[in-house]
């Protein structure tokens, strides 16, 4: 395991004292493993003007070649924290064995202007996003240090190449590194145009590196939020309302003062807390407190009240068209003697369910704020905890620590640490951790939406392909009630994905949206509207290419023709599966195909159901094109957690209401995908270059719909509702 710290205690006091002196923007003096070093916040990141210099905000170099490579986003499991660094690193022409990657604060990007810009991990979008200045800032760097040794020599920069942290000038044979120069780089104007690599020249991008977080995880080095301990602290549990909406009308502390361990029981607007010497006893005494909840309007509310508000946004005559092509109604008119065809599709409610629950440290004192939390935006985390204890972000510490699960929760809501700052304000000069259990969690989590999406389509009665097609979702608004976001045209995008862009070549289209309030708080679900719309298309395209009596691929095949990338990532991967050829007996196949986050996906899964619904999937081949692939071990391991992820919601995920509160409350009726359930995973990488796609999310989109459909091949009995647990079929170990 690596050692805290690579330095003697003298050296280690001698650099803190010489912090105060030192400029921001300059990182750490000595090595800490990555979740520690993440915490230690801008006192440590200052320090490293004393054993290093910054080219610039991205990268610095360490007279003994190391090089820094700062990582602005959150690491949670998707390796981004290895992929974007490599961009960087790919550019700057260094060598990766002696790359190391340390975190950018909040603290620090607040201070310099954004110099990171958006520190958001969400929606697939750390490298699509970013790549082009990861790129410049590893190029931009590299022409400052060409250009210092150049100045050196007094060569002109044109002459030198560089090659694994080194700077060579051929005509004359001189080489120097990158340590030796680095002090004279960083005294240098940056380049505001550096000259980028044309991708057939790169070296380290494209090439399968181990991620940089996993030896810490591995040997339980790794430091979560929920990890985090400081002298004298204390821990509070919570219990919000029941009831979404709900309010403390009163409660009775004195029934628990008194029991050891207890320091204080505070109520809040939205919940009440009871802090004590540890967070158990602080847990088992708020079971034990007499807590009077004002339920409000929400009280009456279950699934069913739901469905009927979805049912009614099926039939509602204000409902926003969010695509419209050709002439609908005259072709369904007109198509007297095609066969129509109609069907219903039902999504449910999801909770994220992270290993990690909700949790958030927080000392408030002197008018200062330090926060440490497992957070998806750091930038986010830290404007909320200035807002939250009524001081200037200015003051506020972000110690962003490593995520223990995300998958959305942990960004835009930020409610875990405005609560966790409420609870430090209220014990200002002492330490709190607020840590969620795992009911408070699952029961006050900001959903996937629920979804209800009528569907209606005509086919030719020669070609069997689609004339028309018609389809309604109604559903909730993210945007609108969790980022309070107004609706461009009255269209929730995320509502809609896969469904309102479908690349199908159908002569006339109509796409609609009823948005429905529905006073159940949702928010972003690993790959969101992709997560369950996919499932929508690609059984009901299954089920026209059925009615038309063709061949599941073929028929996409007609229909995909005027959408190159998506036809063929669809050919790939029912290539690679063999699709066509004999199965064996009691075997079936379906598939599916979706764009999404930038890229293309297409799955074929394998399967066989029994008699008592079991069903046993022997083989999935998942595919995708994501444009430049930056590591591609990474990105299929991204691939085998998404079909983790897919076949657990599929089969199994579901959140339910009753009397106005959720039914599920732990992994005993929440259940997570076994071991022993998981199927075979092959993984096609079929990068076409040319665009910058996404990885974490687009994986999930195309796995629910090829097994559903597989499903159907071997039963005939057509899937449109979820989870499948419902339809009477189960997952065999």
């Amino acid at each position: 395991m690596t050692a805290f710290l690579r330095t003697s205690r003298r050296e280690f006091i001698k650099t803190s004292a010489a912090v105060a002196g030192v400029g921001g923007g300059l990182t750490f003096g000595f090595f800490l493993p990555t979740g520690l070093a993440q915490a230690q916040g801008t006192a440590a990141f200052v320090a490293t003007a004393l054993a290093g210099h910054e080219v610039n905000a991205w990268v610095v170099v360490r007279p003994d070649e190391t090089i820094v490579i700062r990582y602005a986003r959150s690491e949670m499991g998707q390796g981004s924290m290895t992929s974007a660094p490599m961009l960087v690193a790919e550019e700057l022409d260094c060598d990766w064995r002696r790359v190391k990657v340390e975190y950018a604060t909040a603290n620090q990007n607040l201070r310099r202007n954004r110099v990171w810009g958006d520190m958001a991990t969400v929606g697939s979008r750390t490298i699509r996003q970013s790549q082009d200045y990861l790129r410049k800032a590893g190029a931009g760097a590299r022409e400052m240090l060409v250009a210092a040794a150049a100045q050196q020599w007094k060569v002109p920069a044109a002459e030198c190449t560089t090659s694994l942290g080194t700077v060579t000038h051929a005509p004359s044979g001189r080489s120097i590194s990158y340590g030796k120069v680095a002090t004279a780089a960083s005294k240098l104007e940056a380049p505001k145009e550096p000259n980028l690599k044309d991708p057939k020249d790169w070296k380290l991008v494209g090439t399968s590196v181990r991620r940089v977080d996993i030896p810490a995880t591995a040997m339980g080095a790794q430091r979560y939020g929920i990890d985090v301990q400081l002298p004298g602290m204390r821990y509070a549990a919570i219990a919000q309302c029941p009831v979404f909406g709900g309010k403390v009308k009163s409660f009775d502390a004195a029934r628990i003062q008194g029991r050891r361990g207890i320091v204080k029981v505070q109520a809040f607007d939205e919940f009440v807390a009871v802090i004590a010497d540890n967070w158990w006893r602080a847990k088992e005494a708020l079971k034990e407190l007499p807590i009077e909840w004002d339920f409000g309007a929400n009280a009456g509310m279950s699934s069913a009240s739901i469905l009927d508000n979805l049912r009614a946004g099926i039939a509602a005559t204000d409902a926003v068209v969010a695509r419209r092509e050709g002439d609908g109604d005259q072709a369904f008119a007109k198509a007297a003697k095609a066969k129509l065809i109609e069907a219903e599709y039902f999504t449910p409610y999801l909770a994220h369910a992270t290993l990690e629950p909700q949790v958030c440290t927080a000392l408030l004192k002197n008018g200062k704020l330090e926060v440490w939390t497992s957070t998806q935006s750091a930038d986010s985390s830290l404007t909320a905890a200035a807002a939250a204890a009524g001081i200037a972000p200015e003051n506020v510490e972000l110690h962003a620590m490593q995520v223990g699960g995300g998958f959305g929760r942990r960004g835009a809501s930020q409610d875990f640490v405005r609560f966790g700052v409420q609870v430090a304000k209220a014990m200002e000069g002492t330490p709190v951790k607020t840590l969620w259990t795992r009911e408070e969690d699952t029961q006050h989590d900001f959903y996937r939406p629920i979804s209800l999406i009528k569907l209606k389509a005509a086919l030719d009665a020669t070609s069997g392909q689609p004339v028309a097609l018609q389809a309604r979702v109604s559903a909730p608004s993210i945007m609108a009630t969790l980022l309070k976001m107004p609706l461009r045209n009255g269209v929730d995008p995320q509502a809609l994905a896969a469904i309102v862009d479908m690349p199908h070549r159908i002569p006339n289209l109509q796409i609609e949206y009823s948005k429905r309030d529905l006073n159940v708080p949702v928010g972003f679900w690993r790959t969101v509207g992709h997560s369950q719309n996919p499932f929508v298309r690609e059984c009901f395209i299954d089920e026209l290419a059925h009615a038309a009596g063709a061949d599941p691929v073929a028929y996409r095949r007609t229909l995909l023709a005027g959408a190159p990338k998506d036809l063929a990532i669809l050919e790939a991967v029912a290539k690679a599966a063999d699709w066509g050829k004999p199965l064996p007996q009691g075997v079936f196949r379906g598939v599916a195909e979706t764009e999404g986050y930038g890229s293309y996906t297409a799955v074929v899964a394998e399967l066989s159901v029994s008699p008592q619904g079991e069903v046993a999937i022997q083989r999935l081949v998942l595919g995708i094109d994501c444009g430049h692939a930056v590591n591609p071990d990474n990105i299929s391991a991204q691939m085998q957690g998404s079909a983790v992820f897919a076949l657990t919601a599929m089969f199994m995920g579901e959140v339910t209401l009753k009397d106005g509160r959720v039914e599920q409350s732990n992994f005993h009726d929440y259940p997570m995908l076994r071991l022993s359930q998981m199927p075979k995973v092959e993984v096609v990488l079929a990068p076409t270059g040319g665009f910058w796609g996404g990885v974490g999310e687009p994986g999930q989109a195309s796995i629910v719909p090829a097994v559903c459909n597989a499903i159907f091949a071997a039963t005939g009995k057509r899937i449109r509702g979820l989870p499948l647990k419902n339809q009477g079929l189960s997952l065999k170990a």
